[in-house]
């Protein structure tokens, strides 16, 4: 589902790369946490899998697809595939909650009546219909960040991506939100969080992966507790730099592939 293959990324006037031969694999339906410190190359791996940077070498397919086939006027289609929730939740004050999760709608081209039977189910899974014409000043943090997943699940994304989800949150309110997530896997989505929070990883017992200055230093499987400083009680997992990317591939030449729904329907 995504993949990086020996992928470096380097910015001008950087002493180092942001990331440097970075190289994973995630399957479909997986749960996994990427951690690091703040500088340690987390946004730079994001805003590859989204298309917003291109790598200076290596190779990204996710879902199947080579982004170095995505032309640049594709590259909505593409991020159409993708729900992003951010750390700030970036909701449009003056909307209500409703009208921020359809608004999302609208902006895909998706018709007024398909809007008015999906909002009201997406809604209901992240436990907010009670809340769906108040304004997101009127609610809590923990609620508006329920909006968030709400508008990045809308479309029913294969992938999520939920950029340090509980970072504003306390902790008995980000494990409501982290709980959400897995609730969203379970339906067959496959989620990447972002963190700097060990609470967060440990609170989901899941595949961690973990960067400092640009690279993995870290790939395997939480069972005991999660510690920042990489020294952590763990199962390895196999490093995927080996792998031929193209058994990866459904079109090494295209940019779109055929939607296939997940085994079960995330918004019923």
């Amino acid at each position: 589902m995504i993949l990086f293959d020996h992928v470096t990324k380097a910015y001008p006037n950087d002493k180092r790369p942001a990331l440097d031969n970075v190289s994973f694999h995630i399957e479909a339906n997986e749960f996994v946490f990427l951690v690091g410190k703040s500088g340690a190359g987390k946004s730079t791996l994001i805003k590859m899998i989204t298309k917003e940077e291109r790598p200076d070498d290596g190779k990204i397919i996710i879902g199947g697809i080579d982004l170095d086939y995505v032309k640049k006027r594709h590259i909505p289609h593409y991020r159409r595939r993708i729900g992003v929730v951010f750390q700030d939740f970036k909701l449009l004050p003056t909307r209500t909650v409703y009208e921020n999760v359809a608004f999302a709608l609208e902006i895909a081209g998706m018709s007024n009546h398909d809007i008015e039977r999906s909002v009201p189910r997406v809604l209901d899974l992240v436990e907010l219909s009670d809340k769906a014409y108040k304004f997101p000043d009127n609610i809590s943090g923990g609620e508006r960040q329920r909006v968030s997943i709400a508008r990045a699940v809308a479309r029913q994304p294969k992938i999520l991506i939920a950029d340090e989800p509980t970072g504003n949150l306390d902790i008995e309110t980000g494990h409501g939100i982290l709980d959400l997530l897995q609730k969203i896997n379970d339906y067959g989505t496959t989620v990447l969080v972002t963190t700097h929070d060990a609470n967060a990883v440990n609170h989901l017992k899941k595949r961690v992966i973990t960067l400092r200055d640009g690279k993995i230093v870290s790939d395997q499987k939480n069972h005991g507790i999660y510690r920042l400083d990489g020294n952590n009680d763990g199962i390895s997992l196999p490093h995927p730099g080996h792998l031929r990317p193209e058994s990866y591939l459904i079109h090494n030449n295209q940019n779109q592939e055929p939607f296939h729904p997940p085994k079960r329907r995330l918004i019923q």
